[in-house]
């Protein structure tokens, strides 16, 4: 009891471990996946008091308190719904016992120690989160433009004259159900759900 109370005073409890694939079946983050869904775990940093869950189609934190206690609170947050941003990577000195890997996801922030013995590993993960952060950038950015289009059009149709010409509420209801159509399908287009592809490209276990 001594010695991990220590490791909490010190901060070591907090220095996360990479869970290999095989085992991500026995941390507790599996409990909470939707594997009903198609949903996987595709990268998982375990420490005493926390676990970080990548999987296709969310980020999973299993938030302990302290390595003494027991209780948990889950968070996840879904990448259709949360940007990852600011991604970043800080490798090992010398004298230090871990790397870290650094991210935004909403607005949220995240700072994960990881043994640094494990820090090709964390490079994988780094580069995943990287590419995912700069899809979803390209994403937003089509997805302004779209909008924007759509309510220079809209501007534009309501200000020509013909509207005089027509019954408004018919016309309302035409503009209003193209709009919606356009905007569902630019939404498809350009918000994504589901990135195993690019875990599976830069994850390699």
């Amino acid at each position: 009891m001594l010695k991990r109370l220590a490791a909490d005073a010190f901060g070591l409890s907090d220095i996360g471990s990479i869970i290999d694939p095989k085992d991500f079946d026995k941390v507790s983050s599996d409990d909470y996946i939707f594997h009903e869904d198609g949903e996987q775990i595709f990268f998982l940093i375990k420490s005493k008091t926390d676990e970080y869950c990548f999987t296709n189609l969310a980020f999973i934190h299993l938030d302990g308190t302290s390595a003494v206690s027991s209780k948990r609170q889950l968070h996840r947050y879904e990448y259709c719904h949360h940007m990852i941003s600011n991604v970043k990577i800080e490798t090992a000195g010398t004298v230090d016992l871990d790397a870290e890997i650094k991210f935004t996801i909403g607005e949220v922030a995240f700072s994960i120690d990881v043994d640094k013995k494990q820090i090709e590993a964390l490079k994988d993960l780094y580069k995943a989160l990287h590419k995912i952060s700069m899809i979803m950038k390209k994403n937003q950015t089509a997805l302004n433009h779209a909008h924007q289009s759509l309510e220079v059009a809209a501007k534009v149709l309501t200000g020509t004259k013909h509207m005089q010409e027509v019954n408004l509420a018919d016309a309302f209801g035409q503009v209003n159900e193209k709009a919606f159509e356009w905007l569902m399908a630019s939404r498809k287009e350009y918000v994504r759900e589901d990135y195993a592809d690019v875990f599976k490209l830069y994850i390699n276990n």
